[in-house]
Parts: structure tokens; sequence; C-alpha cells
């Protein structure tokens, strides 16, 4: 029976291509399915072999453990270096989405409290 073995949803190209090929060069038999057009499906990563299903799990928990330390090192550089990402940079870089984004959260904001800020009295 195939066994779920990584989620591909949320999961950049970059570490998708990675964890292929991790799994491809130690000899794990896999296959991939897709979520389709709705949505239904898994968009993941399904070992075939159970009896892989520890060495398998190991390796991508190594695997995992080296990205979170070198997204932790890139991370603490970009601080270092000035280059942190803030609300003022992500405004200069693209203030249209920056603002439409503001003003969506403000008018979501006023649509749910306008009831009861209004003082309409339901009773």
């Amino acid at each position: 029976m195939a066994l779920l073995l990584f989620r591909l949803r949320h999961v950049t190209d970059e570490e998708a291509r990675e964890v292929r090929q991790l799994l491809g060069e130690r000899g794990f038999d896999t296959y991939e399915t897709q979520a389709g057009v709705f949505r239904m499906g898994v968009d993941a990563i399904w070992l075939r072999n159970e009896h892989q299903r520890e060495a398998a799990k190991a390796v991508l928990a190594e695997y995992q453990s080296e990205r979170l330390a070198w997204a932790q090192r890139e991370y603490a550089d970009t601080v270092q270096r000035g280059e942190k990402p803030t609300l003022w940079r992500r405004f200069l870089a693209h203030p249209l989405q920056v603002t439409l984004v503001i003003v969506a959260v403000m008018l979501i904001a006023l649509i749910t409290l306008a009831p009861f800020v209004s003082g309409i009295n339901p009773a």
C-alpha cells in the first residue's frame, strides 16, 4: 500500500525539485499525484514500498533540518546586511499592491464592524 511521504502544497518549486532529486538518488520507489483542476486531490510524493518507510522519513528529516539551518543562515545574513524585509521596504518595492491590500483590509474591517458601530438596533 502506498504511503504519503511528502506534501507538495505550499512548497517552492526549488524545494520540490530537491526532494524529488534526493529521493531518486537514494533509490526510493516513489510517484507523484496532483490535486487536479478542482483541487480535490493531494499534491504529494508517495512511497510505493512500505519497507522503505523509516529510511525515507529519516532522509527527509535530515534534508529538512539542513534546509531549515540554511534558511536561518540566509535570514541572519539578510538582517546583518540591513536588508530585512519590512512594510516600508515592501511599500517602496510595490506601492500599488501594498496600498490595495491596506484598503482591502480597511474595507473588510469597516463592513464587519458597521452593524455594531452604526447604532442600528435590530429589536
